[in-house]
């Protein structure tokens, strides 16, 4: 952390990114929440509309701009600008425009984040948190993704409903690309230190039906409802607090990786010790010999891209 006020900066002021805004607000995440966009007019409405919620909540300095100076001293900078994905669109379908867009802020920001934690949600993550952390050239751990931290709660989620228990008290991941590739650690799954095939109620069918719901999950809402954004800022929050307060937890995120599992130069989710300094450890688990070869199809696919 650069100083005792706490400073999160957020680029790209769509629905994520005000999200984002308003779950830091209300979790009192940081002191300080910085918004910047180049709709200057847009985010002035969205300071007034967060601020006049602050006599209810803990004190918080809300600064908004379009001038990227104003990340200096940030702890924390979270990039959610881009595309978003349509209807009928795979994540993937937005990496040229979405590369584009992250090339040219890297090059804007890079003399201002060169302190802080680079944080990317902007899709497809680990494609553009791969791109970005070539530019920035940040201390290893430093520039990373929330990967597949929302499709790991989404899927506890869906396993909690199946086995009847909270889903907080379910200990699995999902690994691998934060897309259609993606896939469940179930061979090491645990719920209360008990396995996950030992539980009543389970079956690896009713699994994979709890796993399937979670993949189609965003497709289902983006048809519904035209984007998602209450989770991905709730998932924002909590990584975020995290590394504010160096907690070393362990998260299924976005990171370059080295020989993991054979696999190098690209970012994919797989779970890490996160800290002040973001990636503080990548924790190489222990996965069945099926499941390593849907990690490696996960990394091949995102190759295809890179």
């Amino acid at each position: 952390m650069l100083n005792d006020s706490r400073k999160i900066a957020i680029v790209g002021l769509g629905k994520v990114g005000i999200t984002a805004a308003y779950a830091l607000l209300l979790r009192h995440v940081a002191d300080e929440i910085v918004l910047v966009s180049r709709s200057i007019d847009k985010i002035e409405g969205e300071k007034l509309d967060l601020e006049h919620g602050l006599p209810f909540l803990e004190p918080t300095k809300i600064t908004v701009s379009d001038d990227y100076a104003v990340l200096q001293d940030s702890d924390i900078v979270v990039i959610t600008a881009g595309a978003a994905q349509e209807p009928g669109q795979s994540r993937l379908d937005l990496v040229e425009e979405n590369k584009k867009i992250i090339t040219e802020i890297g090059h804007e920001i890079a003399p201002y984040v060169q302190n802080s934690v680079v944080v990317v949600v902007s899709n497809p993550v680990d494609i553009l948190t791969y791109h970005l952390a070539k530019i920035l050239g940040l201390p290893k751990g430093r520039v990373l993704g929330t990967g597949t931290m929302l499709d790991t709660a989404r899927f506890r989620f869906h396993l909690g409903e199946l086995l009847d228990v909270n889903p907080r008290s379910i200990h699995t991941y999902v690994l691998g690309e934060h897309g259609d590739s993606s896939f469940p650690t179930l061979d090491g799954s645990t719920v209360g230190g008990q396995p996950l095939d030992h539980f009543p109620n389970y079956s690896p069918e009713r699994a994979h039906g709890a796993f399937i719901q979670t993949r189609e999950a965003a497709k289902k809402i983006i048809q519904a409802k035209g984007a998602t954004y209450y989770a991905i800022g709730v998932v924002i929050a909590q990584l975020t607090r995290a590394i504010l307060q160096d907690q070393r937890s362990v998260l299924p995120v976005s990171i370059p990786i080295e020989n993991y599992y054979g696999q190098s130069d690209l970012a994919v989710s797989v779970p890490c010790i996160v800290g002040k300094n973001g990636v503080e450890q990548i924790l190489e688990v222990q996965l069945s010999q099926a499941e390593q070869e849907l990690f490696a199809n996960s990394c091949q696919l995102i190759k295809n891209f890179l």
